[in-house]
């Protein structure tokens, strides 16, 4: 059961907007049994999509179109489909008069150009929007399925799940995709590769790919089991590669690092305060990204100059003046001051040089020191970290929250929990 998508929208061709609608469909899909051999991101041309949903006509058992679907002038896909299928466009009006009453209900008139999202293609089941003004529409043509859906990810996921996934129900092929995440910080994507490749290459009927995102690797690993075939295989060898790759992997469950570091905190009963100078708080918001985060996050001091840091981490002038706000002293004092400072079990802190100016021979751009001080007293990490200064700031929120984690490790095993 081939699938495929087509993301419509000229702005997916510009480094200003990603597709990531696809990402969340092609996993519904794979659960219901599909394959989606294909993706493809189109601009907003009528004969461009029409030509490309005539070519997967002959290729794919369900096309999902997405985006498209708006009121303006740049909205076509509704008119390329209609002319590759040569099925007309009428006006439903039933429909009209709901995106009509849409509008009424927020008190707004319905602008004119909006009647266009009432126009259904002949033998086109409607889909509702719950959430937005565009409808989609569910089309069979001889042995294919063709899906409309908008584009903003809330009104597609809703659509999704509500009208599209129970039609697919009845089309499986009684197989299903299943995954496994295996999360890894603190290596490299070669050495990832080098200590699991053994392991992954003895399963061929397993897929495993790694993906290296900034500062962490993931592992994918996906099977096709057909009915009343078990995930033993799978959880086999998720199990024989996080054993091989040991501390370093933080998740197999697809927990994200700042929501393993604050079930951590959480069941070890300590309390965090970060201080952060080249991350701008960075770490701050991903921690308090995790609901519950109250729970164990105090607060997070944004000490930028050498100023901040002795007036609100209280490092002593004199540390600064010897080693620089860019060493391992100070990050150790800065960790301890914001620890006292809002009373906090741990005191994290991260401070470092950015770029693209400001480094030298001694002190290169992208060194960044991590300082963590607890009841058994104070430690850092430094690294020097590749990139521009956005990748420099990004790999050292996730470095540090690794630091972290590996600290509650140590502390829990120390102290188990009886």
């Amino acid at each position: 059961m081939k699938a495929e998508t087509i993301a419509v929208g000229s702005e997916l061709l510009t480094p200003d907007k990603t597709d990531t609608n696809s990402l969340f469909i092609t996993a519904r899909l794979n659960e219901a049994g599909f394959q989606v051999h294909r993706k493809t991101v189109i601009g907003d041309r009528e004969e461009d999509i029409a030509a490309l949903v005539g070519e997967a006509l002959s290729r794919s058992a369900l096309i999902i179109i997405i985006g498209g679907l708006g009121p303006t002038e740049d909205d076509l896909t509704r008119q390329a489909v209609s002319r590759i299928l040569r099925r007309p466009l009428a006006v439903d009006t039933d429909l009209l008069e709901a995106i009509r009453g849409r509008f009424a209900s927020r008190g707004i008139a319905m602008p004119k150009i909006n009647e266009r999202q009432a126009q259904v293609l002949e033998g086109a089941e409607v889909l509702q929007n719950p959430r937005g003004t565009a409808p989609g529409m569910w089309i069979e043509e001889k042995n294919t399925r063709i899906v409309l859906l908008p584009g903003p990810p809330r009104e597609l996921q809703a659509m999704f799940l509500a009208s599209v996934a129970p039609r697919l129900s009845g089309l499986r092929s009684g197989r299903q995709m299943v995954r496994r995440t295996v999360n890894v910080v603190g290596l490299s994507e070669s050495e990832v590769d080098s200590r699991v490749s053994p392991i992954y290459t003895s399963y061929p009927g397993i897929e495993t790919t790694i993906l290296a995102s900034t500062a962490q690797i993931t592992l994918n690993l996906s099977q096709w089991l057909k009915p009343g075939e078990t995930t033993g295989e799978l959880d086999e060898l998720t199990a024989r590669i996080a054993e091989a790759l040991g501390d370093t992997v933080y998740s197999t469950s697809g927990e994200t690092l700042e929501e393993v570091v604050g079930r951590q905190l959480r069941d070890s009963g300590n309390s965090l305060a970060v201080a952060e100078s080249c991350t701008s708080g960075a770490v701050a918001m991903r921690i308090t990204r995790v609901p519950g985060s109250s729970d164990y996050f105090l607060g997070g001091v944004l000490c930028y100059s050498n100023e901040a840091k002795q007036s609100l981490c209280a490092v002593p002038a004199c540390l600064l003046e010897k080693h620089g706000a860019v060493s391992a002293e100070v990050a150790e004092a800065v960790a301890q001051g914001v620890r006292r400072a809002l009373n906090s079990h741990i005191g994290l802190s991260i401070t470092g040089i950015a770029g693209p100016g400001g480094g030298s021979a001694e002190k290169p751009v992208g060194l960044v020191y991590f300082g963590l001080a607890g009841s058994r007293g104070s430690g850092h990490e430094r690294r020097v970290i590749p990139g521009d200064r956005e990748s420099v700031r990004e790999r050292a929120a996730t470095y540090a929250l690794a630091y972290l984690r590996r600290y509650l490790l140590a502390e829990c095993r120390r102290n188990p929990t009886p």
